[in-house]
């Protein structure tokens, strides 16, 4: 796929980042990832053409967290199209993830889908149009390859004992119109999917359709090519909570942060990235991973500008 020698390329950038490894703080908020040591990182690249490229704890799984929303908003687009635009917005949110008060200024019409309100509104839709079961968890055991993915159970019990917000913010939105499903149910599916364990290999591996223009790995299409740049868009502008301009500005990908660490980015027609690092910056991303990705692609030269 390139002449670059990207498994050369991860070793120095595993070099470049090590002073920072156990750099940041965990998230102290969910008991389950609050126990995670952080001093951890792994990175792993997977190319459209199948060559797979890892360094340091690439292997180890982590938290998938709010990466989640990016592959339950594919899936809502593939089967509902723009529908899910007439419920959420496409707009950076300069606001914490968790932000109450955005929701009601916005009278619950959540700024994007990565923020945890949009979140809650993508999960009711998806909802509404499978037959139960865990799409999520389905597709990224497609994608990847790996038919072992679960969710960890300890992790959905945690986030459901302290999720007294998640609940006020589903609340909030059927109080303005904007939940059709019961409150109980859409959280549990929300916090199921964003308690999946993953690796960094087997992540990368799974959002490489959006690296394909919407192919998936057998060769069927989930998104098409113009839904495919729609997502990879709002992954620029709205992935990283409220740090996706400095994210754009030192890496220049599409990408979303989860706050168990884990970075997923993409590398139109080339790839797909991956990195964890359970120390998080004061917006909730992965101190060593913003890192990790601004090395990479500084020194192979992917970016989208």
């Amino acid at each position: 796929m390139t002449t670059i020698d990207v498994q050369g390329v991860l070793q120095e950038v595993h070099e470049a980042v090590s002073p920072l490894i156990g750099s940041g703080s965990v998230a102290e908020y969910i008991p389950r990832l609050a126990a995670v040591s952080p001093e951890h990182f792994g990175m792993a690249v997977t190319t459209i053409d199948g060559e797979r490229f890892s360094v340091g704890d690439a292997a180890t799984e982590f938290s998938i967290q709010s990466i989640s929303k990016v592959f339950a908003l594919a899936l809502v687009i593939s089967a509902d199209g723009d529908e899910i635009w007439r419920r959420v917005g496409r707009e950076p949110s300069g606001a914490a993830f968790d932000s109450l008060a955005q929701l009601e200024r916005t009278r619950g019409i959540p700024r994007n889908p990565f923020v945890n309100a949009g979140a809650l509104v993508v999960t009711d839709q998806l909802l509404s149009l499978s037959d139960g079961g865990s799409p999520v968890l389905d597709l990224l055991r497609a994608e990847s390859g790996n038919d072992d993915l679960a969710v960890d159970a300890l992790t959905a019990a945690s986030e459901l004992a302290h999720g007294d917000r998640s609940h006020a913010t589903a609340f909030l939105l059927r109080s303005f119109g904007n939940l059709a499903g019961d409150v109980d149910s859409v959280i549990d599916a929300y916090v199921q999917q964003c308690s999946i364990a993953i690796s960094c290999g087997d992540l990368a591996t799974a959002g490489l359709f959006l690296a394909r223009d919407g192919i998936r790995a057998d060769g069927t299409r989930l998104l098409t090519d113009s839904q495919a740049k729609r997502v990879n868009a709002v992954m620029l502008t709205s992935g990283f909570y409220d740090a996706a301009g400095e994210f754009a500005y030192r890496v220049g990908l599409p990408g979303k942060s989860g706050v168990g660490g884990g970075i997923l980015a993409i590398v139109p027609d080339v790839g797909a990235i991956c990195v964890w690092g359970p120390g998080l910056d004061a917006s909730g991303n992965s101190l060593i991973g913003v890192a990790a990705l601004d090395e990479l692609t500084t020194r192979t030269g992917w970016s989208i500008f």
